[in-house]
Parts: structure tokens; sequence; C-alpha cells
């Protein structure tokens, strides 16, 4: 997160058009926090209001909801303590005689007068204990003949005393049936005992059933829209009625409003749920709108400092590059412009002192820019494999004749390496090339030592077509191999490894071999400082009177010379665990033309001693 603000920072501290955009934004911005802030407002005093209407809605249909099962309430009691049915009841037993039938009879007939002065009463039923008899205004009489569901309503009329309890339809009653599919209802029923005032004797149940479409009439005046919900919940949250949309699942979502009321005379609560959608969809076209606003505004803004910065910065941009251009060696930079003003004259000035620096340079440098390009092409050149190619030709075919295949190997792999070496004068090989090449005097050396080590390449495919200085790294190769293999009988091991970080390439060369003493690191890391600030003239002048070193000073030596001052090379060593040698080739020099050595700018650099 650092990292962002600073690249912001730093962008806005270079770029003027940056700062024009960001101080017309600054003055948007009070704007677009009042417009925001009136919009979020008024979504929510909708939403306080809604709340509010709904609250008063769910009130009123509560109330009612309230008179209704208080009247269920007392019609059932009114039935249940009736001395008239009760002795109707209570006189019959489990023998089922024609007086039974006539007596049974009666009772539906004052259960169905009952049903008929109340609407919200859909059904009475009676269960008579004694001959399990289900006498009902629905289906008239059926005898019970399931022991648990006897056993239920037994246990239902015992546990209810006096008092009162509500079944869903959904209730099991036993395995085989539900309480509605017992009493034939899909709504909630009232259950308690009869004979209220003679609880001794073996109590009958009754069982009064709401009317669940008149239920679902009141709650269907709720409805606000045809995506919310009204449900009419029990005290332990289930279901009684819904209507509406049916819910996905139990619990309403973020983007649902949800108001619920209790009922004051029982446990009962209605809930509403309907969709934020709803309720906004009038602030959401503001928002909408106001959002269009912001997005124009924000548009005229880029549009405006791209007009001034058009007019007044892009000239100085023009400039700046020009002269990074210049600062970076590329005499040839000349900045176009048809301007007459001031600006103009700035540019037409700055390509005239390019030019005459440009001839400076060519004048006075030249000289050291053809001895820099002179020793590159020496050091290069220390091993020429031309005039030994035919020869090791006619050792390998000889080799072969003999039956000498060990010798033929390391003839041809030789012959291999110098062939590659050759290649009609190429400077620059691909890693991947690079690679292949490099193999071929690795497989020598594993002949000479007898395959005591092994080679492992482990090349990021990212970095296999990247140029690199032909025989650049047999050096390295050479100093792991002779120092790191020699005195192992086997279980040697050798690493080549090339990967991008950042902006440079990273190739290392690692062994597992006795490592590197302390003091002996010291002075290698002192030696490659020191060369690492020579001037580029004398790079190898001054150390031909130096005996060590030799295949790090030559590789570091061409590597400043061809790659300028970025390039540089570490050694890295534990004594009895191994070496690791890394070079680091800058990403934006590693592709250019072999014909180009190093730029004019850092041949002057270099000759300051920097």
């Amino acid at each position: 997160m650092n990292n962002v603000f600073r690249k912001i920072a730093d962008r806005f501290s270079r770029n003027i058009q940056t700062r024009l955009t960001g101080y017309i934004l600054l003055i948007l911005l009070p704007l677009v926090v009042i417009n925001l802030f009136a919009v979020e407002r008024s979504r929510d005093i909708l939403y306080e209001q809604a709340v509010k209407r709904t609250e008063m809605a769910l009130s009123s249909a509560m109330n009612h909801f309230d008179l209704a099962l208080q009247n269920v309430e007392e019609i059932s009691t009114l039935i249940a303590a009736d001395p008239s049915l009760n002795e109707l009841l209570n006189k019959n037993g489990a023998d089922f005689s024609p007086r039974s039938i006539v007596d049974f009879s009666n009772v539906l007939q004052q259960l169905s007068n009952s049903v008929s002065v109340n609407r919200f009463v859909s059904q009475i039923s009676v269960y008579h204990q004694a001959s399990h008899m289900f006498i009902s205004t629905h289906f008239g009489g059926r005898k019970l003949t399931s022991e648990p569901e006897q056993e239920w309503l037994v246990e239902s009329a015992r546990n209810n005393g006096t008092g009162i309890s509500y079944v869903m339809a959904d209730y099991p009653v036993s395995d085989a049936r539900t309480f509605g599919k017992l009493t034939g209802t899909d709504s909630v029923s009232l259950i308690r005992s009869m004979d209220l005032y003679n609880m001794d004797r073996q109590s009958n149940l009754l069982v009064v059933t709401f009317n669940r479409s008149k239920l679902l009439n009141i709650l269907k005046t709720l409805l606000p829209s045809e995506n919310s919900r009204v449900s009419l919940l029990n005290e332990r949250g289930e279901v009684i009625v819904e209507t509406g949309k049916a819910a996905a699942s139990g619990t309403p979502s973020a983007d649902e409003m949800e108001v619920t009321m209790n009922s004051d005379y029982s446990s009962w609560r209605l809930a509403l749920v309907q969709p934020k959608s709803e309720l906004y969809r009038e602030t959401d076209q503001l928002r909408m709108f106001t959002f269009t606003i912001i997005g124009i505004s924000i548009l005229l803004a880029f549009i405006i400092s791209w007009v001034v910065y058009s007019g007044i910065a892009s000239p100085v941009l023009k400039l700046s590059r020009g002269m990074k251009r210049l600062s970076s060696g590329e005499m040839n930079v000349r900045v176009e412009t048809k301007r007459r003003d001031e600006f103009g004259f700035l540019i037409q000035s700055f390509n005239r002192m390019a030019s005459v620096q440009k001839h400076l340079i060519e004048d006075h440098y030249e000289q050291q820019l053809r001895l820099a390009t002179t020793e590159l092409k020496f050091l290069q050149s220390q091993i020429n494999p031309h005039f030994l190619y035919n020869t090791l030709d006619s050792i390998y075919w000889t080799a072969k004749n003999y039956e000498a295949d060990e010798i033929s190997e390391m003839v041809m792999n030789l012959s291999k390496f110098f062939r590659l070496s050759l290649d009609k004068g190429r400077q620059v090989f691909t890693i991947e090339e690079s690679i292949t090449h490099l193999h071929y005097y690795i497989r020598i050396q594993q002949l000479r030592f007898l395959d005591s080590f092994e080679v492992e390449y482990r090349i990021a495919e990212e970095t296999k077509e990247i140029p690199i200085l032909k025989l650049l790294l047999q050096p390295l190769v050479e100093n792991a191999i002779l120092h790191g293999m020699e005195g192992k009988a086997s279980g040697g091991s050798l690493i080549l490894s090339s990967r991008i970080e950042g902006e440079l390439i990273k190739i290392s060369v690692e062994d597992n071999g006795p490592g590197i003493g302390e003091e002996r690191l010291s002075y290698i890391r002192n030696e490659l400082e020191r060369m690492g600030f020579r001037s580029f003239p004398s790079l190898s002048q001054d150390e031909e009177n130096i005996k060590d070193l030799f295949g790090l000073r030559n590789v570091i030596t061409r590597m400043r010379l061809y790659y300028g001052e970025e390039a540089r090379l570490t050694v890295d060593s534990l004594p009895g665990m191994g070496t690791t040698v890394s070079i680091y080739i800058p990403l934006h020099h590693a592709g250019r033309d072999t014909g180009r050595m190093t730029p004019v700018s850092a041949l002057y650099e270099g000759g300051r001693g920097a």
C-alpha cells in the first residue's frame, strides 16, 4: 500500500497534467460529497417512513387477528362447558348402539350451528374417548383404529387440562399421518378438553380449526407489492399462514426489509418482508442521475486539464524528454516544434545545443571509443577455435577407428564447442544457445573427471531468448569445475540457473565443492569491487601484472565494457557447502546490437573515474 501511495505522489510531483487534473477534481470533491450525502440521507428517510407505515398496518391487522382469536377461544369455551353436549357424550360408552348414533348426530348438529355463526371457524371436531369416534362438521363421524393416534389425542386432552393449545396441520400424530390428515384440514387448530367442570371423568377432546382463507384475506390487504410477503407466525416461529412471494430461506436477506408486530393478546406475531429495491426505486433513479453528473464532471476535468496541458505543459514535457534522451547518450536527439512563442524559442535553443555537444563529444572521445572496442575484441578472442577445428575432426575419426569411445566423445564435444564459438563471428548468443554451447564444454569435463559430478539446468522460460555475450559463462563454469569438483570421486553437483529479478537478469553458477575460506573470499570481493571503480580504457591494461582471478577479471571486464556500470558480479561461498557466482545484466542493455559498444556518455563518465 505504501508503494502505491509513493508512486501516486511521485507521478503527482513529476507530471503537470496529473496535478491539473487533481486540482480540478479537488474543486469538484465538496459538490460530489454533498450530493452523495443528500441521496443517501433521502434513502434513509424513505426507509424510516416505510417502516412506520408498515408497523401501523401490521398493528391494525394484528388487532383484527387478536379479536378473531379471542372470539374462537370464547366459542370453544362455550362448547366445552355445554352441559347438554357433555351429557350426550358422557352417557355413551365403548359400545356403539343405535342410541349412540342419534346422540352423536345431535352433537354434530350443535357443532354445525357453532360453525355457522363464526366466519373464522372452518370446522369443529370432537373426539369421544370411550368409543374412539372422531365427530367432525367436515366429514361427519369416523372411528379411529390407530392406537398411536388414539394415544396422542388422549395425551393432548390430559396435558391441556382446562387450558388451550394450538396445533399446526403438518404436526406428526403418528408415523402414518399428520394432524391435518387426521382432521381433514390445512390450517391451525385449537384443541382443549371437554366438560371443563368434571375433569375427574374420562375427558373428551374439542378441536376448533381456523378458516385458512379468512386468515389469508386479512394478510392480503397488507401486501405492498407483488414481490413482498406477509406471514403469521406462532410462538415457535412456525408459519401459520403466509401470502405473497414465497421465501427462499427462513431468514430475510440483506436486500430485504423485515418489519414484525407482536400480538398483545397471544404469542403470535406478524412479519412483513419487502425487497429494498422496491422502496428505493425512485431514489435509485436520483442516485443514477447524480452518478451521471459526477461522471460527466470528472470527464470534463480530464478534458479541461488536457486542453491546458496541451497548450502549456506539452512543450515543456517534450523538452524534458529530449533532455533525458540526451543525458542517456543519444546524441542525435531533436525535438520537433512548430511553435513561435517562448516555448518554441527554448526548444530551438535546445536543438542547437544538442547538435554542438554531439560534434564536441565525437571529436574528443572517438579515440576512447575505439580503444574500448579494440580491448573488447581482444578479450573475446582469447580462444580462437578456427585453426583447431580441422585437426579436431581428424582426431575424432582416428579415435573412432581405434574404438576409443571416450576420446571420440570428448573430441566431438570440443569440436562442437569450437564450432559454436566461431559461428560466423557472432558476438552474442541467446541464453538457451549459450547453455547448449556450454554443455559441450561441461561434457568434456565430465568425461575428464570420470562422471564424478552431475549438472542441472534451471533456466527460466522467459529468459531463454534473451541474448548475452558469447563465452561469458565459460570462465565461471571452468572455475566451478576446477576448484569445486576436483578431488571428488562422486556426488559432485553443478547447477546453472537464470531468472529475471526486477530490471535485471540473474545468471548463477553453483557448485557443492569445498567452498572458499573467509579470508580468500574477502580478498576476491575486494578485488571485484576495486575493478568496479576502474575507468574503461584501463580495465585490463592495469591488470596485466596480476596473475590470479584471471577468469573473474575477464568476465567483469567484458561485462562492464559491453553492458555498462549497471552490470555486476557477486561471489557467495560457505566452507564445506559450496560456492555460488552470479552475474547481473540490465534488461535494457541485454538485447542491443553487438556492433554498439558502451554509450559515449558512459565512456565519458568512466573516463572521469565514476
